[in-house]
């Protein structure tokens, strides 16, 4: 076989646009994590759990739940489906089998996530794409139109499911220990303080005891299909539609990414901190978190996601210094992604210092990591053309047309 028909060859040419907006995505999700990388696995919504609860702790969960909370993952989903696009059109071009070669992408991505899952950080997202992604292959070649239709019934449906979940909460002040409604009010509220010891205690110990721990906690990639499932397909599906339709790829005008971030943005950030306002005057009570996070927070979502994209294609230039840095932060997104959660493992479980800062001071962390992610990223790809993470994902994906071109 030629080197033409190689379906191994080298990487088709990279849309900068998209690589922009996923380093930045990366970036986001690095804030949005801390608290989850540092804390008890409760305090991600609630201050209350551990952190802390002074001014400096409050305005820190104020301003990450009106910016950051979920709004960089959707960013992320929505960069998913785009790129599962791309990855399937590019496929068809060269003689391959896009479902076939998406398919194998989603399970080589499962196998990871499962090992960043288990070993690494409880809150991975990797297996939890790889199912779903599975799923939107089934739109692959659906309209724009559709995309978006099917898009708002999924959200529609999120909605349904979660108010009747809060309905629950509010006619259930006392659940009985195991229940569903008992599961929602510790993950939104406070656990038993000796099981929030244990959990410091777990990752503050050794890698060895927060392995044992993850693994006996950590739950199953199904646990994030029935909590976040809808409204991640939501997410890809929108990103389909607006990879197909040019907006992700800078294919409007500049000054119609500014409307568009600017009445989008207008719009949710305001209603989101009024949302935060709602649960700080409320004392963080486990309804109130609920209601912000999971019921009302990803109905404005999808509207905030494709505010901070059109923001980004109208505020950074291709061809510009920085634009180029946060590029290759994108083009290397897999790599960031676990290279900062094994950091994240090494600082807080490898230097015993899970559960020791508060929730101000671990977002302290970010900028350096910020620089560390701008600095090593395009130094990499210039020496080696893909981030490693990236790489072996690739190789592995490819592996079953590596040995169809050995055969013929």
């Amino acid at each position: 076989m030629t080197a033409t028909t190689d379906p191994v060859a080298r990487p088709a040419p990279r849309i900068a646009q998209l690589d922009i907006i996923r380093g930045l995505a990366v970036m986001g999700i690095l804030v949005a994590n801390l608290p989850a990388f540092a804390l008890p696995a409760a305090a991600y919504f609630s201050p209350l759990a551990w952190g802390g609860t002074g001014v400096a702790d409050r305005i820190a969960w104020f301003v990450t739940f009106v910016l950051v909370e979920g709004k960089m993952r959707g960013l992320f989903s929505m960069l998913f489906g785009a790129s599962m696009l791309l990855v399937m059109d590019r496929a068809a071009a060269g003689g391959r089998s896009p479902a076939a070669v998406h398919l194998a992408r989603m399970a080589a991505l499962f196998a990871i996530g499962l090992v960043h899952l288990y070993l690494i950080w409880w809150g991975d997202i990797l297996a939890h794409y790889a199912l779903v992604g599975t799923v939107a292959l089934a739109f692959a070649r659906a309209r724009i139109r559709l995309l978006l239709f099917v898009s708002g019934v999924l959200l529609l449906i999120d909605l349904v499911l979660a108010t009747s979940v809060a309905a629950m909460l509010v006619a259930t002040p006392s659940p009985a220990t195991g229940s569903m409604v008992a599961a929602v009010v510790r993950g939104f509220g406070v656990p038993p303080q000796a099981e929030l010891i244990a959990e410091v205690d777990a990752y503050r110990t050794s890698f060895v005891t927060a392995t044992r721990f993850r693994l006996a906690h950590a739950g199953t990639p199904l646990d994030g299909l029935y909590v976040f499932g809808l409204q991640t397909l939501s997410a890809m599906l929108l990103g389909m539609a607006a990879f197909r339709s040019g907006f992700l790829t800078g294919g409007w005008s500049r000054a119609t990414y500014r409307r568009i971030a600017l009445i989008a943005l207008g719009t949710t950030l305001p209603l989101y901190t009024l949302l935060a306002w709602h649960s700080m005057a409320g004392g963080f009570g486990y309804r109130r978190i609920f209601l912000a996070s999971i019921v009302l927070g990803p109905v404005l979502r999808p509207v905030t996601t494709v505010g901070y994209a059109a923001l980004a294609l109208a505020a950074v230039r291709g061809d510009g210094r920085w634009s180029a840095r946060i590029a290759a932060v994108g083009r290397a997104a897999f790599s960031n992604y676990i290279g900062t959660s094994l950091a994240m493992l090494l600082l807080f479980t490898g230097a015993h210092r899970f559960g020791t800062l508060s929730r101000a001071q671990l977002y302290v962390l970010a900028p350096p990591i910020w620089a560390f992610m701008l600095w090593w990223s395009p130094w990499w790809l210039h020496h080696f053309g893909q981030g490693p993470l990236e790489r072996v994902w690739r190789s592995i994906a490819d592996a079953p047309w590596q040995m169809r071109t050995r055969r013929n």
